[in-house]
């Protein structure tokens, strides 16, 4: 069982899968909700903060990149300018997922603390909702 525990924390620590398709995956696997949304929440939380200290290496090697702006970058973009910080973090997890939020934050001047308060906070909030929803959703067809 702490096999598929380990799943759920790499699986969310892994841009692109993350928590929006690793919590309903790992509830509905029959694991614990409870634990599977703190695992997944443990999981994107570590990868972002490593995100956060290493963004100033990780910027220098980015912008060495052949530059292309994909659609992720764009819709960043966009959020930024609409939502600020707050709201493109917050619409990050469902959107251009959470890492890619925190790292373009940042690049449009987001400081570093700031990017991880409401990283946190959007990260929490998302698990839950993914968290509940699922274990809800998949209650009411149970019974």
């Amino acid at each position: 069982m702490i096999v598929e525990y380990l799943l759920v924390f790499l699986g969310a620590a892994i841009p692109w899968f993350e928590i929006a398709l690793v919590i309903p995956f790992g509830i509905i696997t029959g694991l614990n909700p409870v634990i599977v949304i703190g695992v997944a929440f443990i999981g994107n939380m570590v990868t972002i903060l490593a995100l956060i200290i290493g963004f100033d290496k990780f910027k220098d090697w980015f912008s060495k990149k052949e530059k292309k702006n994909s659609k992720r970058e764009e819709r960043a973009r966009t959020m930024w300018n609409k939502y600020g910080l707050p709201g493109m973090v917050m619409l990050g997890p469902i959107f251009i997922g959470s890492h890619i939020a925190a790292f373009i934050g940042m690049l449009l001047g987001a400081t570093k603390q700031k990017t991880l308060v409401w990283s946190t906070i959007s990260i929490g909030v998302w698990s839950l909702v993914f968290g509940i929803f699922t274990a809800l959703g998949f209650d009411l067809f149970v019974r």
